[in-house]
């Protein structure tokens, strides 16, 4: 097919491709089943045919670039490739036409046919030139490797494919309570003591009214009286402060204009370097300026130290949250080199003493999930109930942009802003024990 039959072709193509996509648009509806094939049939078509195009476009640049040399080395050359098809279909006939041209007016040959009258050398003759130096009519070798030689027609394929160097996994956020507030500052009451005085209480048998304090300053109840025991409750109002986690970069809008996937890429990798920062902050943020204070910081938590193996160790963690903190644990937190040791623990007789490399579902250690975060250190775990420990969202993470910073106005270059705005706290420090593992 000629260049510009292609071209008629694929232009039709595309009008079809358009035709049905603005027929579903003008009824303000979605294509249907059977549009939706047949656009992607046109499309395609389409774009078969734009690579046949750009070959086609490539080899008349190939056919231009002889005609330019032929004209160079003399008329009768060119008047030879000017007698091509409009293909070029008869290139290679015509190269040894010009190549004949040269040895027939060469001194060699005209010497070797001198004996010969008219030019007509007698059948069983025997015939021998000297050697008939020749002119190459192509300067160099058309090879696809070089880019200053056919690799210059070749177009790259542009797979849209933009692999980036991979995320940890973050699993910390589904853990905590997760709340929302509209101030920058949260209070939440935190009970500090209880004393439990319920007893059992015996009828009155005495009428008698408590008499005056004692030294001590309480009433004394009179035996018989049928006095109830009171308990004791102290609270305590605590605050945590919203803080800010940020991040930016700057891009050039030409580029931002030129590449239509890296406003997107951008967006999406900030988010994830501020969630990636949120969870390090939540697990192990030290509290100094405007740091969160982590889970493994928090003042009060309770400890437990390593006994004999992980498995021990982590159990008797269980016995102190339940004992002293009052709660059932519901994860227990370790980084993939200690959940590696749990997952190749063997017994004496070398079988797993979990459920092998064939298990499927969550993995659970003594009953209590195991969440396996890079976030966490090794040699230590962190067990507890996530519930107790409380992220308030104050601005969820944004993504701005904008030319106001520096000189970037006159350059045409944009700050592109990820922040997110949270406050956070552990509401009860003994629901969580940090549990040495090695």
């Amino acid at each position: 097919m000629k260049l510009k039959q292609l071209q008629e072709a694929a232009l039709a193509a595309t009008k079809r491709a358009r035709e049905i996509a603005e027929k579903a648009s003008g009824e303000s509806r979605d294509m249907t089943e059977t549009e939706r094939s047949e656009y992607s049939t046109e499309m395609q078509k389409g774009r078969d045919l734009l690579k046949q195009i750009k070959a086609a476009k490539a080899d008349q640049a190939v056919l231009d670039d002889a005609d330019a040399l032929a004209k160079e080395i003399g008329p009768a050359a060119s008047d030879d490739l000017a007698a091509t098809g409009p293909e070029g279909t008869g290139t290679v006939r015509d190269r040894v036409k010009s190549l004949g041209l040269q040895i027939v007016e060469s001194a060699e040959f005209k010497a070797a046919m001198a004996p010969y009258k008219g030019g007509h050398v007698p059948e069983r003759s025997r015939f021998q030139s000297d050697p008939i130096p020749v002119k190459s009519l192509v300067k160099s070798l058309f090879t696809g490797g070089s880019d200053t030689s056919a690799g210059t027609f070749v177009v790259n394929e542009q797979t849209g494919i933009v692999e980036m160097l991979g995320r940890k996994e973050l699993k910390i956020r589904d853990l905590v309570s997760v709340r929302t507030t509209g101030s920058d500052t949260v209070e939440y009451v935190q009970q500090t003591s209880h004393t439990n005085a319920a007893a059992t209480v015996a009828e009155a048998t005495s009428s008698a009214a408590p008499t005056a304090p004692g030294t001590a300053g309480a009433l004394v109840l009179p035996a018989g009286g049928g006095y109830k025991p009171e308990g004791a409750w102290a609270f305590e109002r605590k605050t945590a402060t919203v803080r800010t986690i940020a991040e930016w970069v700057p891009a050039t809008k030409r580029a931002l204009a030129d590449v239509g996937q890296l406003e997107g890429l951008i967006n999406d990798e900030l988010r994830s370097d501020i969630a990636e920062a949120e969870e390090a902050q939540i697990l192990n943020g030290n509290g100094t300026g405007e740091n969160l204070t982590g889970i493994a910081n928090w003042s009060g938590l309770q400890t437990q130290a390593f006994s004999t193996d992980l498995f021990q160790s982590v159990r008797k963690g269980i016995t102190k949250a339940r004992t002293i903190g009052r709660v059932a644990p519901n994860g227990v937190v370790m980084s993939p080199a200690d959940v590696e040791k749990i997952d190749l623990a063997q017994d004496g007789e070398l079988r797993y003493r979990g459920a092998g490399p064939f298990a499927m579902g969550p993995r659970t250690l003594w009953g209590i999930p195991v969440v396996e975060s890079e976030s966490q250190p090794d040699g230590t775990a962190l067990l507890g109930d996530f519930t107790k420990a409380v992220l308030w969202d104050r601005e969820q993470t944004t993504v701005t942009m904008t030319d106001s910073h520096a000189d970037f106005f006159i350059r045409n270059m944009v700050a592109i802003l990820a922040e997110e705005r949270i406050a956070f706290a552990v509401t009860r420090p003994t629901a969580f024990v940090k549990v040495a593992t090695a």
